[in-house]
């Protein structure tokens, strides 16, 4: 029998980068280096005498044996991964519930399909969001109301864990006949003259305010609502400016209905995490759904990064 030098992690390299479209972002989702993961690939070809994708193509293209090798991943890695749910439940059950808390308006946009693949792999574990919105979710958790709560911040007072899911950029959003449509990007003080339009939720959970007007000391005028298209249409209005995530505004983005617009030179950038009481992090249905949602949300969201 021929020796093969084959391993999951091999396949699982191959599959993040199909996946992925590029080395650096399938280093990414697969938490490794980039030169790690390029050490694979490169083991892999010498051993085979063969290439397995063209360096030059964006997005990346395997060749015909990167496809083989590919096919066997396909094939291999779903069961494998089922297998050590299977071993997971053995170890600790099958039944269990996640009740979720979110704090952000947007996080329906990403938290939905991720929920979605999650029941495929532990239909006996019972999804809920808890309802309504909740300025301070952690709270629920401490309550025993909730079991996870989505999260802006970590809060080192805080008696819980915090699993990081992905960082993101926000944007502010302008009518496309704006005086500040012409901008490469806006600074605090433009946001001073005009009204921002946002959710209705405290100043403290808008990062707009807590990393950039309330830094350079500017207030503006508030409106608030509770829906996006009715947000953009105020935007669309020029009654005011909004920030929301890229992904939020991406829909309205490709139809031209307003025009997006870096917040500073850098860009501004939100991140999110997983919160849980110590004893929930052990549950291996929770670890699941947290690696759910960070490889869900890399591959769909617009700009997003993994913590």
């Amino acid at each position: 029998m021929m020796a093969s030098i084959l391993e999951v992690r091999h396949l699982k390299t191959l599959v993040a980068l199909r996946e992925a479209g590029n080395l650096m972002r399938a280093a990414s989702l697969l938490n490794v280096t980039q030169s790690a993961l390029s050490h694979q690939i490169k083991q892999l070809e010498e051993h085979y005498g063969l290439e397995l994708f063209e360096r030059k193509s964006v997005p990346v293209r395997f060749t015909a044996a990167g496809e083989r090798l590919l096919q066997l991943g396909d094939d291999l890695l779903p069961a494998v991964a089922e297998a050590e749910r299977d071993m997971a439940r053995l170890a600790q059950g099958e039944a269990g519930q996640l009740r979720i808390s979110v704090e952000c308006h947007t996080c329906f946009d990403w938290l939905m399909p991720a929920m979605d693949i999650f029941r495929q792999r532990w239909p006996a574990v019972e999804l809920d969001i808890v309802s309504g919105f909740h300025a301070d979710p952690i709270a629920l958790l401490h309550e025993h109301r909730a079991d996870i709560a989505i999260v802006a911040d970590r809060d080192a007072d805080e008696v819980v864990d915090y699993h990081p899911l992905f960082r993101y950029e926000i944007v502010a959003l302008v009518a496309k006949d704006h005086h500040l449509a012409a901008r490469d990007y806006l600074v605090a003080e433009d946001f001073g003259s005009d009204t921002l339009i946002t959710y209705p939720v405290p100043d403290e959970m808008l990062d707009v305010v807590r990393q950039v007007l309330r830094p350079a000391g500017i207030k503006t005028t508030r409106r608030t609502t509770e829906l996006t298209v009715a947000m953009l249409q105020l935007v669309a209005s020029k009654r005011g400016i909004a920030t929301l995530p890229l992904w939020a505004a991406q829909n309205y983005l490709n139809r031209n209905y307003v025009l997006a617009k870096k917040i500073s030179a850098e860009g501004l950038t939100g991140r999110l995490y997983a919160s849980c009481l110590p004893a929930m992090s052990s549950k291996a249905y929770l670890l699941d759904f947290v690696q759910t949602i960070r490889e869900s949300s890399f591959l769909t969201l617009s700009n997003v990064e993994l913590l």
